[in-house]
Formats: structure tokens, C-alpha cells, sequence
């Protein structure tokens, strides 16, 4: 039976003002497993409103207490309902299995992470020149936040914010990716089982023309992006004509680079891990492998081998190893790339085409695909594919390896595998990349800040970092000398 989801607006369910819908499809079987509520700009407009009120009378008013209670909630709902969770998400975007139930896991430890820090948040006193004058300064929420989501990883993405803002006191309103809705929409209801004041958080669902509303209003006080630089660049200029602050994640090609001295059985699992795990449909992939000269042909040989013996199937199936492409537009992205590699003279030693096989007739399902002898000019490894493409690049020394990680416009992560810790070390301060990882690479933690520099966004999520983006410095003076002072003898 089909499910249809309503918006979550001012604490009721509802459906669209003018009755519109969309179909959520199962990309493994082409299925419709839902039907989901577009909203009008009208119904943003409601929400909006009702996330105003909702901090002004409410919110704003509760202790840092009473939300770490509630956060805490939620993360055991989503602990509960873990099983369930996973399932919808990879049946919404064919994921594997094995990966969103980590996700899930993951989600509800954000949340706790987050309610820890609810009652953290400290001030500082000032030390001033002035000896009857007494300074200090807060930290305070915005008000209203927007969050716009991705559709790779929808419940992984909306952590990094959501926990983040609601214990800094911010509303918040999410507009999860078309693409994608399912499993946002069910975190909505257990944020309204976990007691949430009404307004506080919201879920409008649909397309671009969503999001704008949001991004364009002059109510909204702060937004989280998490998708492409050209979407990003348009946020970004929507809400610089209304002077709001924005925190953004907008992708990488991020370089993986293997030494001779690594270890090179590690090295390999790290590569494929790297740009195959999540169909290499994540922002983190490392889609460009840097390996130097003495190792190269062996590491071409093993990723090709190895890229030959992936499972792949109904992404449902925990033996399941890579699943589909997320939509069918991201599945003729992802050929074009490939398609565009063969011509521009790259050497294909794996995949290459749409996967067929027993089972994978209905789905987006694309080979694990690898070009060898690739330059860095080329369009598979200029421009982000977000798809299970790997191109490697052969490089002479660190001199070498670094010019060409860094001869882009992201700056996302970066991997560095060696065993000469003088090396990494040297690689780590060199690499302009958000997020380095030595001898490892996906690894994340509730703690660990995330996020890029250059075309890949600004702004951090997770830890510390993340719940400061939520929040603004609000600084007090209070004079104690009792004095009627003649305002213009003030010193300053």
C-alpha cells in the first residue's frame, strides 16, 4: 500500500493548499512506495509564520534543559525505529542496506551528541579598560533557520543540522530534496512524538521552487545548503540581498593519494571504499586517486580486479555491495561522464556502461567504473560525478601530488596514505581540503568538524563548530559605579 505523506506545518499534518503531489520511486524496481505533498509558496508562507511564533512565545523561552530532553528523545526514537528507517531510505534513494542502517545508528548519535550541548553553551566575561563596567558576551539562536537537504544521504545530512540548531534554540524548517523526502518526513514525526512545541520543527516538501521561497524570505534568519555550487551560488545571492548568514556544503572531487611507502593492501580497500561505498554518490568521494609511479601499475591491476567482484543487487539485501543510482537524472549524468571519458582518451580497465545482470534489469544500476591514465584536465576528473567513477592519475613526487590535489575548484577532503608520518604530516598542511584523512577515508565523527573550502562551501557542521554556526554573539556592558555620568565626557 502507498503511503502519502502530508506537509508538517505549525504541528499538524496537512496536505498541499492546492492538492499537488509526487511520487517517491523505489530506484532499484521503478516502484512508487509513496506519494508526497508539494507545497505552494502559500503553505512555505505558513510555515514560515508559524516558526516565527513559535520562537517568539515559545522557543526562545524554554531552558537548554528542557531541549537536550527533547533531543534525547528523538534519539531514542530513532535508535527504536532503526530497522524501519533504513529500510525507507534505501528503498527511497538504493542505498545499501548495511550503510543507512549505520546511518541511523549515526543520526541518533548526533542528536545526543548535540543535547549534550545544549547546556554548554558558555558566555565569556570581558576584561575591560574600564574599571566600573562589567562586559560579557552570550551566544544566542537566529530564530529561524532553513535547511535544505540532499538527496544521498537525507537523515545523515539533516544531523549535521537539525540537532545542531534546535539545542541552540533555533526553529527550524526542512526542505528535503524531491528526490529524497521519505525519511525527513518520518524524523518530523518523531520529533512531534518526542513533544516538540508546534512551529518548532517543520517539513516542506518539493522542488526547487520550494526551497526559493525560503532562501528569498526576509523572515527566515539563517540557512544550511547541502548540494551543488550552482544551487549553492544562487543561495548564496538570494540571501545576500536580505543580509542573512549561510552555511553550506556544496560537494568536492577530492583527491586520494597513495605513496609507494603505503601500505598497499590497505591503500586499495581505502580506494575502493573511497569512491565505490554509497555508489560513490556522496560528497566525500574520492574520485580522483593519486598514485605514484613505483606502485601505480600494481594499484591499477588490483582496483580493476577488485572492481570486477562487487555485489551488486537489491540494495534491501545486506549482502548486497553497491546499489543504484539515487534518480534516473542522476543516472544519465553519471553515463554521460563515462561516456565523455572514452572520448577524451582515458583508459578503461573496469565497468564502463549500465551494470546488467540477473536482477538488475529495472534498476539505475551502473558498473563500478575505472579509468586509469586520466590528466587532471580531463572532465572525469575535473568536474564532480557523484556516481561510482574512479579516475587515476599517475603522479612523480609530493611536489607533484600536491600541485595536482590542489588544481581544482573544491576543496572538500583529501586522502593521504603513507607510512612516512613526516610525509603526512607535510602532505596534511600542503592539501587545501576541508577534511584530511591519513591511512583512512570516510571515516566521520559526531565531535569532528566538517565542511570545505573553496567551491566546496563555508561553514562547518558537527562538533563544536557545528552548533556555533547556529548561534550569534550578543555582548553587554553594565555599568556599576552608580555615577550620572555627562554623556559626552564617555571615554572610549
Amino acid at each position: 500500500m502507498t503511503e502519502t505523506y502530508g506537509l508538517f506545518i505549525d504541528g499538524t499534518w496537512r496536505p498541499a493548499s492546492d492538492g499537488g503531489t509526487l511520487p517517491a520511486i523505489n530506484p532499484y524496481d521503478q516502484s512508487v512506495h509513496a506519494e508526497i505533498a508539494v507545497a505552494t509558496a502559500g503553505d512555505v508562507e505558513d510555515a514560515i509564520s508559524a516558526a516565527r511564533r513559535a520562537f517568539d512565545s515559545t522557543w526562545s523561552k524554554t531552558t537548554p534543559g528542557e531541549r537536550a530532553k527533547l533531543l534525547n528523545k528523538v534519539a531514542d526514537l530513532l535508535d527504536a525505529d532503526a530497522d524501519r528507517m533504513a529500510l525507507l531510505e534505501t528503498t527511497d534513494n538504493g542505498k545499501v542496506i548495511r550503510e543507512t542502517h549505520n546511518q541511523m545508528g549515526y543520526a541518533a548519535r548526533i542528536f545526543r551528541y548535540y543535547a549534550g550541548w545544549a547546556d554548554k553553551m558558555h558566555g565569556d566575561v570581558v576584561p575591560l579598560d574600564q574599571k566600573d563596567t562589567l562586559d560579557f558576551a552570550i551566544r544566542v539562536p537566529f530564530g529561524v533557520v532553513a535547511a535544505i537537504t540532499a538527496w544521498n544521504s537525507p537523515v545523515a545530512i539533516l544531523t549535521n543540522t537539525l540537532p545542531a540548531a534546535l539545542a541552540a534554540g533555533n526553529c527550524v524548517i526542512l526542505k528535503p530534496s524531491e528526490h529524497a523526502s521519505t525519511t525527513t518526513l518520518e524524523v518530523a514525526k518523531m520529533c512531534e512524538k518526542a513533544g516538540f512545541p508546534a512551529g518548532v520543527v517543520q517539513v516542506v516538501t518539493g522542488a526547487g521552487d520550494v526551497g526559493r521561497v525560503l532562501t528569498e524570505s526576509a523572515r527566515v534568519d539563517k540557512i544550511s545548503f547541502t548540494g551543488s555550487p550552482g544551487v549553492g551560488r544562487m543561495i548564496a545571492q538570494a540571501a545576500g540581498a536580505n543580509l542573512k548568514p549561510v552555511t553550506m556544503e556544496l560537494g568536492g572531487k577530492s583527491p586520494n593519494i597513495v605513496f609507494d611507502d603505503a601500505d598497499f593492501d590497505r591503500a586499495l580497500i581505502g580506494a575502493l571504499a573511497g569512491i565505490f561505498g554509497a555508489t560513490g554518490q556522496t560528497c566525500i568521494a574520492g574520485s580522483r586517486l593519486l598514485v605514484q609511479r613505483g606502485v601505480y601499475d600494481r594499484m591499477v591491476e588490483g582496483l580493476a580486479a577488485r572492481a570486477k567482484m562487487i555485489r551488486m543487487g537489491d540494495p534491501r539485501l545486506p549482502e548486497t555491495e553497491m546499489g543504484t543510482a539515487a534518480n534516473q537524472p542522476q543516472f544519465e549524468k553519471i553515463l554521460s561522464f563515462i561516456e565523455a571519458a572514452k572520448g577524451d582518451g582515458a583508459r578503461l580497465v573496469a565497468g564502463g556502461g549500465r551494470a546488467e545482470g540477473p536482477g538488475l534489469e529495472k534498476g539505475f544500476f551502473i558498473e563500478p567504473t575505472i579509468f586509469a591514465d586520466v590528466r587532471n584536465d580531463m572532465k572525469v576528473a575535473a568536474e564532480e560525478i557523484f556516481g561510482p567513477v574512479l579516475s587515476i592519475i599517475p603522479f612523480e613526487d609530493e611536489e607533484a601530488a600536491v600541485q595536482i590535489a590542489n588544481d581544482t575548484p573544491y576543496g572538500l577532503a583529501s586522502g593521504i596514505w603513507s607510512e612516512n608520518i613526516s610525509r603526512c604530516l607535510r602532505m596534511m598542511r600542503a592539501i587545501q581540503s576541508g577534511v584530511v584523512w591519513v591511512n583512512t577515508y570516510r571515516v566521520a565523527a559526531p565531535q569532528a568538524p566538517f565542511g570545505g573550502m573553496k567551491n566546496s562551501g563555508f561553514g562547518r557542521v558537527r562538533g563544536e563548530a557545528g552548533i556555533q554556526e547556529f548561534t550569534q554573539t550578543k555582548n553587554v556592558f553594565i555599568d556599576f559605579s552608580g555615577d550620572r555620568r555627562d554623556p559626552f565626557s564617555m571615554k572610549f
